[in-house]
């Protein structure tokens, strides 16, 4: 595609209506500047789209009106004083923009009217939460005068109480109108805005048609991505472990202590990496820096509240155990003539459906392992607790349809749903399939084939997880 017939979009308006927030989230860009007082934007800023080095569109943030007023009754005293055909009013809007010294008496209606005489189509942006009034006419006549294609974004912010209102006045001014919430827009909506706007320009039909094409393989190509960030994380998860030598005068409770805080340190810095590579992927590259947006998730992994909210119900965790025989308790796993560490544990305590539920609290054994050439060896890991993995890939299943979902106009605290693992549950034959991976990674370990197989296996399985939860969360809205 040509930058010559690329669409060019100017997204204008009053100050303070969520244009910058709608060309964040079109944009896909989190490096636009948002701000919660008028006049953010004070100069015209272009954000290209592209997907693999190719231009797809771009879009203009622009300065709010100011004088909108002053410069239709400028306009209209111009048109009367040379007779002139509505043909003539682009004419006269593109003179405006170029009188001499006009850029220092209405210099943010020359800066967002610029781009539009330049050829852009324009995006007008009102605020559906606050009354409709005779003072945005001005800046819609000013548009209308323009001649260039043009679309309506009702954006609510905090309330839609007069969209309604919004909506019988734009549509006098506008060929299309359409109700968009900016900071929560999906793909399926912005992807229908793009389309609706191809529409109103012959010439760019065919260049929103490739761009949307391209958006959706996009998007398809970051779920992959997601999906085995999530498969890789939950091998390294399964087959973690920790050790250390023992030594003679080691206090067998505090060294046990110790190993247990290395390994849940590490599972967490395991975790954090994840997240941060599945941010990437769907390019929130600043959302490390608001901490407290994932301040739920970065809850005690090992808290019995924890295990209920991010991975199953505890119906599902005495299923679950029933059907791996999860052994639970204090238990010590002392290899090779090795003595139990955890004092006053009892080994082997039971296996079935209750432990399942009971054992939630326990991560993984110590084992005390003899070395061929002597000594003896601590080692922490790997987790064999049958809900374990169900918890970690629920976390990572949350974690990332919160960063699908969010748009990039959103800075704000992150609203968690804590019941989100309810409303969206695993069936019983995908459970199954899941569990069936588990093990075999387990069983495997890290880096052999079969082990590589399971990883691929569970990619494909977390990618239709990711799919079937991006179409539930769309039809929720």
């Amino acid at each position: 595609m040509a930058e010559g017939s690329v669409p060019l979009l100017a997204v204008v308006g009053h100050p303070n209506k969520g244009k910058s927030s709608l060309v964040a989230t079109l944009a896909e860009d989190d490096s636009v500047g948002i701000g919660p007082t008028p006049g953010t934007t004070l100069h015209c800023r272009s954000y290209p789209m592209r997907v693999d080095g190719r231009l797809l569109y771009s879009l203009v943030d622009t300065p709010g009106f100011q004088r909108a007023r002053q410069v239709l009754s400028w306009l209209e005293e111009r048109a009367a004083e040379f007779p002139s055909t509505a043909a003539d009013r682009p004419r006269l809007v593109e003179e405006f923009v170029r009188a001499r010294g006009h850029a220092d008496r209405f210099p943010d209606e020359c800066q967002l009217l610029q781009p539009i005489v330049d050829g852009a189509g324009i995006l007008y942006v009102v605020d559906g939460g606050v009354p409709y009034g005779p003072e945005y006419e001005a800046e819609m006549e000013i548009l209308r005068w323009t001649g260039r294609p043009s679309l309506a974004v009702i954006n609510p912010i905090g309330s839609r109480d007069y969209v309604a209102d919004w909506e019988a006045a734009l549509g006098q001014f506008f060929r299309v109108v359409r109700v968009i919430d900016a900071l929560r827009a999906d793909h399926s909506t912005r992807s229908q805005l793009l389309k609706a706007f191809g529409e109103l320009e012959s010439g760019w039909r065919g260049p929103i048609g490739e761009a949307l094409a391209a958006l959706d393989a996009v998007r398809e190509s970051q779920r992959q991505a997601a999906a085995r960030e999530i498969a890789q994380f939950l091998a390294g998860a399964l087959t973690l472990v920790v050790e250390r030598r023992l030594e003679p005068t080691d206090d067998p409770a505090r060294l046990e202590r110790e190993l247990e805080a290395e390994y849940e340190s590490r599972l967490g810095q395991l975790e954090a990496d994840h997240r941060r590579a599945v941010q990437r992927h769907y390019g929130h590259h600043a959302l490390e820096a608001h901490a407290a947006e994932l301040e739920l998730l970065e809850s005690d992994l090992f808290a019995e509240g924890t295990w209920l909210r991010f991975g199953l119900r505890r119906r599902d965790l005495v299923a679950v155990g029933a059907v791996g025989g999860a052994t639970t308790g204090g238990v010590i796993d002392a290899a090779l003539g090795g003595a139990s560490f955890l004092l006053g544990a009892t080994a082997g305590a039971a296996v079935g459906g209750a432990l399942g539920w009971l054992g939630a609290g326990r991560l993984a054994e110590l084992r005390v392992i003899d070395q061929p050439m002597g000594g003896r060896l601590a080692r922490y890991g790997p987790s064999r607790n049958a809900n374990f993995p169900f918890v970690v890939f629920g976390r990572a299943r949350y974690h990332c349809g919160l960063v699908a979902a969010r748009t990039h106009a959103m800075r704000e605290v992150l609203e968690l749903d804590v019941d989100l693992e309810n409303r969206l549950p695993l069936s019983g034959t995908t459970r199954r399939g899941l569990a069936d991976l588990f093990a075999e990674l387990r069983r495997r370990g890290a880096g052999s084939k079969r082990s590589r197989e399971a990883v691929e296996g569970l990619t494909r399985t977390t990618r239709a997880i990711l799919m079937e939860d991006e179409g539930r969360l769309t039809e929720r809205g």
